[in-house]
This record gives C-alpha cells, structure tokens and sequence, in this order.
C-alpha cells in the first residue's frame, strides 16, 4: 500500500527536479549549493508546507467522527442541484486507459504542483513570490477546514447511482490508500481545484515583471485538466470546483493583507538572528519579548477597530474550537466498573458482568443517565454466565438457578421477579412480539422456552445440533452445526421453517490474491457463520474464510447479497437496530507488514437505508464489540495503558452543561465585540475623509 504512494512521491519529486531548468528565470543558475542553501534560507517556509501536508491526517480524522456523530450530509443538497450532471460526462467518456492516467495525474500532479509551488520560488530566491504564495497555500487550507468540518459532501462515486469512483477502485492497493487518507466526505470545496487555482492566481498578481510566465501558464494548464479529471474520476461535483475556486481568491487576498505582518516575525533572515541572541544573550532575549509584549498590552487597553477585530476573531475561534471538541468527543465512560467482561443491552438499559478483584457482579446503567447504576447477583455470578437483555427484563443463570429481573423496578427491589432451578445452559435468548414474553434456553445443542410465570411451553418446532441462535420478536434464527453457511429461520408458534441457504462471503479475485500473497488463503469450501443479528428487512452475518472474517448483509426481501466491509479486514461483533449495523475491524492491517496504528480495532457502522458506512473511531485505542441502541450504541475501549472500559455513544449530539454556558458567554461577547468594532471602523473611516477634505 506505501509502495504505490513512495511511487506517486518520488515521480512528483522528481519531476519537479527535472523541469526546474524549463521555468527558471532566464538570468538565473542552477547550482548543487543552492540546493542546500536554500533550506536555510527557506525553513520556515518548507515547515508551513510540511505542517499544512500532515495535519490533514488530523483533519481528516475529525472529519470522519464528526460526521459519525452528527450525520451532517450536505450532498443531498448538492445532488439536488445538479443531478446526474458529473455521472453523464465519466459515461461519456469513460475508457480503461484514460482511468489509468487520470488516476496517476490526480496524485502525482497535486503533490507536484503543491511541492513546486513553494520550492521553485524559494530556491531561485525570489521571496516576493515565495513570501505570498507559501501564505496562499496555507490559507487555502485553512479556510476548507469549516467547510470540510460542518458541510461534508461525498464523493460522487459514493453517492450518485451507476457512478463509479474510477480512481479509487483502480486497483486493491490503490483503494487501500485512498480509503486510510480519505473519508470520502470532504468534496466541498476541492483542494485539487483551490490549491493550484490559488498558485495561478497569486502569480497573476505579484509576478509584476512576468519572469514566472511559462509556470504560470503549466499551473493553468494543469487547473484546468485536474478539473475534468476530479469530474470523470468520480471524486467531485461541479459545486467543488467553483468552491475551490471561491476559496482561492479568498486566500490570495488574505494572504496579501496578512504577508507584511506574518514575515516581519518569521522571516527567516530576522528569525534565525532572534534565536542567535536568545541562544547567546537570554536576558537580552528575555528584554526584548518583555518590551514587545507592553507595547502589545498598550494597545489592547485602548484598541482601535483592528484590535476588536483581533479579539473578535479569537473568541469565534475559541468557539469554533469548543464545538468541534464537543462534536468530536461523543463517547463517554460508564462509571462504576472495574474490569468489564461482556455486556448486554436492552432499550436504555446495560448490564455488565464486571470481573472484579473481589469477584464478579453484575453492574446495570441506565445509559440515558449514566450517573444511576446498580449492582446485582454479588456473589452468585460466575464471569463466564451467560446472560440476556431485553427491553426492561434481564436475564442471567449461573450452574443451578436461572434469575429474571425487571429493570423497572430494579432500584426499589433489587430482586428478581423470576427464579428457575435448572443446570446452566449454553445461551440465553429474551424475546415476544409487542413485549418480551419467552426465555429461551439452548443446552447441547437443543432448545427449550419458559414464560414469565415459570412455566416451560412449546416453541412449535423442533430443532436439533444448534450451533449459534439469534431472536427478534417472535422469528427464530439458528445455525446448524452441520450446515455451518445456511440460517434455519423458524417462527414461535409454528411448525415450519425456511433456510437462507449459502450465505455468499466471495469476493473478487484481486482481494483473494492480496490474502494469499499474505500468506493467508481463501478457503470457501470450508467457511462457517461465526456470529450474525437480523430484523426484519436484514441479515448481517461474519463468516470465516480462514483468511479473515466477513461481513455479508443479506436482503430479506429480494435476497441480495453484499460485503458491507472490507474483504480483506477480520470483522467482529456485529450489532444492528433500526436499519443501523456497527462491528468492530482492524482495518488496514497487513499481517506481513504490521503497523502499530493499524493493531487496534475500529467501531463502525453502516446505515443500511443509504448503504453509507461511517467510521465511528479513528485513533490508536482498541474499541470492540458494539451494541446498536436506539439512542446510543456502547463499546468496549482498552487505553493505552490497557485499562478496560465500556464507552457509551450518543447518536444525537449533545453539548455538556459546562460549555453550553461557555458557549452562550462566548456568542454575547462575540456580538459586542463585532459591534464595536464595526462603530469604530466606521468614526476612522470618517475620521480619514474628513482629513482628505480639509487637505
């Protein structure tokens, strides 16, 4: 996957190298020590560059939580503006080698011109140019950052049916790159179209003696194909590309009001004396930034209309800030557990057997009010008991009694409503039609059922060498032991049964050649279901390929089959409510190249009604076993110094209470702020036409 990216690297850097000759000002050398001086000359310059190119990693990683936590889709809007418009020109178009090229172009080009655009001007020293255009780029990439934040717009071959994300689907290692440095929700504005439309335009403005014409006239070139090439590749709309335009000519002007004042401190000529003298003379260093800082002071007493401006932009970032923080951090630990072992969930509910120093008990949170929890069964619990949460009614058995517990009224009672005498089983299932009205018990591999009075009923059928079952209402979902990829569907009450027969984990030849060449190979003669859940319109079933584990959805209604994630990935844990399906992956990870980021498993989840899958992390943390709530969806999270706990998600953003009042003394400060500085810039703006008139 990094080979085909050093590739992609090394061509731009290359390229740029030898073309450096081509557009150099005619009066110009090309000499070796000018390669190396030039970095001393232009640190901070490569730095802003550098930083800008590494940060998008972060950027990126918000963007996907934030999404996932928010469900903030703009490209509804954007496809209703433009329809089919962008899936018309790739039909038309369309053809194998074009892919190829295009493809190649859209990477290589963009890290050319982004690179070139910045070293070109710095090595042949023309700091006019390289002064703007290093604050052009860098203030191209600031401005997106809203935008790619709060107005996601997906991919067009993500969105857009019978589109295809041509270059993204190019090859298997190609898609693995661009699905690790790409969410495929940051289409508005386009990068591809800001960053060398802003290098164009900032040529066409400062390059006064127009030494710079031939780049000038490469960067328009390139705009203008990278234009077609977003387009025809399935990655942007035409929205994209007027916003990246817009955004451009933003940055260029801001970066020409803020050069002067950004270089008068970090230009490298002055800077590296400043360190000079802080390294030689501290206290001298030291009296310097103290005057500086009371000059800075001075004027803040009494600002004019440019330092409310400054204070006003500074508290609309801090409240930029506190709302992606908030937005980004929806996760939060339930209290009161130890060493959690498993989980179970119900409606509101969450029952964890916690496997305490002092033994294991079973710890239940209200996960709408993750401050109430009680404890259960201390003492009568083994850690490996197996257990069943359904709407209010919790179920649990250790090796001679099966306990029933209301959950309603567990706080006043703290004791079960039900109490069986039997040997342990295997696995427990709670479920009924309008309200939960049967246990079910399976035990080697056979069923039996109780109602809430205690009684044993019939089921209606009879099933023998049961391997794994699942419930929902009153279907029963079970798989046999000797037909481990078919799902035996039966119904309470009833005598008949229907089989999903062969539950389809192929994939194509290009990702079982990949495992292979991992030395793991396919075997689908032997694959087996390992876990699965369903409602009514869906199955949602991992099986074993020996490679690695899979996840299929299957369609009820017409029988469609499909992979909802990566073939080559090890699945687990699928959970599903309400058209929601979240599991666990370690996506990325090449078992013949482990890297440590890719060690730890991933949450995400996919909404089956769009068929958009979202990733819910995305750090360095292990998070696993999702259950999919109503309102909430819990995990488990092992820190960095391996501690356990069990997360608790909101599907709706919240804010806390603490910056919720930040926030609204942080808006009634911004809009006074705004006010005075618009009367003062108003009474200078008089105050300037008055002294040209008396003039």
């Amino acid at each position: 996957m990094d080979g085909i990216y050093l590739s992609w690297m090394v061509s731009a850097l290359a390229l740029g190298v030898i073309l450096l000759p081509v557009f150099k000002p005619p009066w110009m050398k090309i000499t070796l020590p000018t390669f190396v001086d030039f970095f001393r000359r232009y640190w901070i310059h490569i730095s802003i560059v550098f930083i800008i190119y590494n940060s998008k990693d972060l950027l990126d990683q918000l963007d996907r939580i934030i999404i996932a936590n928010t469900g903030l889709d703009m490209t509804p809007f954007i496809y209703g503006l433009e329809g089919d418009l962008v899936l018309e020109v790739q039909q038309l178009f369309e053809a194998k080698w074009l892919t190829v090229v295009l493809t190649h172009f859209y990477v290589t080009g963009f890290m050319f011109i982004c690179y070139v655009s910045v070293f070109y001007f710095a090595f042949f020293d023309d700091r006019w140019i390289a002064d703007r255009m290093t604050l052009s780029i860098a203030w191209v990439y600031i401005l997106a950052i809203p935008f790619y934040l709060f107005f996601n717009v997906r991919v067009t071959g993500d969105y857009i049916p019978g589109m295809e994300t041509l270059a993204y689907d190019l090859t298997p290692e190609i898609s693995d790159w661009f699905r690790r440095i790409d969410p495929f929700t940051n289409g508005m504005p386009s990068l591809h179209i800001g960053i060398p439309f802003a290098v164009w335009l900032c040529l066409t403005r400062f390059d006064e003696d127009r030494r710079w014409n031939k780049y000038r006239a490469l960067v328009l070139a390139y705009t203008l194909i990278t234009a077609f090439t977003i387009i025809y590749l399935g990655i942007h709309w035409f929205s994209d590309i007027i916003g990246g335009m817009l955004i451009a000519a933003l940055a260029v002007a801001v970066a020409d009001r803020t050069s002067d004042s950004w270089w008068k401190v970090f230009d490298e000529r002055t800077i590296n004396a400043r360190l000079v003298t802080l390294l030689t003379d501290p206290k001298k260093a030291l009296a310097l930034v103290m005057r500086r800082g009371s000059s800075i002071l001075k004027r803040y007493r009494n600002p004019q209309s440019r330092e409310t401006g400054v204070l006003a932009i500074i508290v609309f970032l801090l409240l930029f800030s506190i709302i992606t923080w908030e937005l980004s951090h929806q996760s939060l630990p339930a209290g009161g557990i130890e060493a959690p072992q498993d989980v179970a969930t119900g409606d509101s509910w969450m029952a964890t057997i916690d496997n305490r120093s002092t033994g294991p008990v079973m710890v239940i949170h209200d996960v709408a009010n993750l401050e109430m929890n009680w404890e259960l069964m201390n003492g009568s619990i083994e850690y490996d008991s197996p257990y069943a949460l359904s709407a209010s009614k919790l179920a649990v058995a250790n090796q001679t009694t099966l306990s029933v517990f209301n959950l309603d009224s567990i706080a006043t009672s703290g004791v079960p409503m039900l109490t069986i005498a039997m040997e342990r089983p295997d696995d427990i299932l709670l479920t009924g039609a309008e309200e939960v009205e049967y246990i079910i018990l399976k035990k080697d591999g056979l069923l039996s059922a109780y109602n809430f009075l205690g009684e044993e009923v019939s089921l209606g059928f009879n099933v023998t060498n049961i391997d794994l079952i699942r419930s929902n209402g009153l279907e029963v979902a079970m798989v046999l032991k000797d037909e481990p990829t078919s799902i035996l569907l039966s119904r309470i009450g009833s005598s008949g049964s229907i089989t999903i027969e062969k539950i389809n984990a192929s994939s194509t030849p290009e990702q079982d050649d990949i495992l292979a060449l991992w030395g793991t190979p396919v075997d689908m003669q032997n694959a087996t279901i390992t876990d699965f859940v369903f409602d009514e319109d869906f199955f949602a079933v991992t099986v074993n390929v020996s490679a690695t584990e899979r996840l299929v959805v299957y369609n009820r209604s017409n029988g469609q089959q499909w992979l909802a994630s990566d073939a080559k990935y090890a699945v687990s844990g699928p959970s599903m409510k309400n058209g929601i399906l979240a599991w666990s992956v370690r996506d990325h990870l090449d078992p013949t190249n482990p890297i440590e980021k890719y060690m730890d498993g991933e949450i995400q989840f996919v909404n089956l009604t769009n068929n958009h899958t979202q990733l819910l992390t995305a750090d360095a943390l292990h998070q696993w076993s999702p259950h999919v709530l109503e309102h909430h969806l819990v995990y488990f999270e092992q820190s960095a110094d391996g501690e356990v706990s069990i997360h608790i998600h909101s599907w709706v953003p919240e804010i806390t209470a603490y910056s919720n009042v930040i926030l609204q003394i942080g808006i009634m400060l911004g809009v006074l702020l705004v006010f005075i500085h618009i009367v003062q810039r108003q009474a200078e703006s008089s105050r300037i036409i008055l002294g040209r008139e008396e003039e």
